[in-house]
Parts: structure tokens; C-alpha cells; sequence
């Protein structure tokens, strides 16, 4: 893609210039496994966040129009609310939601975030992709709440997971 920045880790990272972050990874799980365990409470909250992040959830109720209500707590004791409404939900194909997150006391980040689903076998696709309303947005989401390294541990922590059943935190 022209005038983009890519890194790599076990996956892939990109930044561009329409303002969108893309972290992929293949999971190996089956769709409809590695779907439950993105859409249902009692399995997110067992991976969901970066490495020493844990979240509690609120409210989760994936369908158009649901609410998302979770608390994201980061090894230093720090709460990042995360506010969010889907706006789509395809069973096993992708969920699409609206944030409105960040810290406690600034609520600053912004984004329309999506996670598809592409089975390849008996194994995942998954792409997510956090696209900000301005290049600042995501700047300083990028800067301040690392969140391509971010996606990038999240995404290890849903293949641990489902794996052995077992987080490493």
C-alpha cells in the first residue's frame, strides 16, 4: 500500500495514511471456535487486552445496536474504560463496533474497530482493524496506548487461549 509503514511481528502491523491500524494474525482454531471466544463475556475475559492487562465486562451484547461496557485494568493498576456499540454482527464471519475509550480520566480514544474471520482450513484469519477519525487520533493511540503492539500481544493471548485454555498474562 503507497505511503504506508508496515511492521512485523508474528504477525502483521499497518499504519497508513487513511488513519486505520490493521493487526492480523492466523489462529490456529476453527472459525466458530475462535469466533465464541471473541463474542462471548465469559470467554473474552480470559485474553482480551494486551500482556498483563485484565478486563471485566459489564455489558456485552453482540448484535447490532448492543452494548459493550468493559474495564480494562493494566499491570499498574490503571483503568481504561471502553465504552462501545456494534453495529454489525455476522455470525462467524465479523463483528464491527463503534469505541469510545481510554483512561479513566481522559476518554480520549476514538475509533471504528472491526474483527473479521476468514477460515483457511481449520484454521483463522483474523484481522483487526481500528480506523480513527484523524491521522492525530491515530498518532497519539499509536504513542500513548501503543495500540499495534497492543493488538499484536491481544492477538497472542486469543492463540494462547485457545490453544491450551491458558493466558499468559
Amino acid at each position: 500500500m503507497a505511503g504506508s509503514k508496515r511492521a512485523e511481528s508474528k504477525g502483521d502491523t499497518e499504519s497508513s495514511v487513511d488513519r486505520e491500524m490493521v493487526v492480523t494474525r492466523v489462529i490456529d482454531a476453527p472459525r466458530a471456535m475462535v469466533w465464541e471466544a471473541c463474542t462471548a463475556p465469559k470467554e473474552i475475559v480470559k485474553w482480551w487486552g494486551p500482556r498483563g492487562f485484565t478486563t471485566t465486562i459489564h455489558e456485552m451484547n453482540v448484535r447490532p445496536g448492543g452494548l459493550w461496557k468493559s474495564i480494562m485494568r493494566g499491570p499498574d493498576g490503571t483503568e481504561y474504560l471502553n465504552n462501545c456499540v456494534f453495529t454489525e454482527a455476522v455470525e462467524p464471519e465479523r463483528i464491527v463496533y463503534n469505541l469510545v475509550g481510554g483512561r479513566k480520566e481522559d476518554g480520549d480514544v476514538h475509533a471504528r474497530v472491526s474483527l473479521a474471520f476468514e477460515a483457511q482450513g481449520e484454521k483463522t484469519k483474523v484481522t483487526l482493524r481500528m480506523r480513527f477519525a484523524t491521522d492525530v487520533e491515530l498518532e497519539r493511540s499509536a504513542k500513548k496506548y501503543k495500540a499495534a503492539e497492543g493488538g499484536n500481544e491481544m492477538l497472542d493471548r486469543l492463540q494462547e487461549y485457545l490453544a491450551n485454555g491458558v493466558v499468559v498474562y
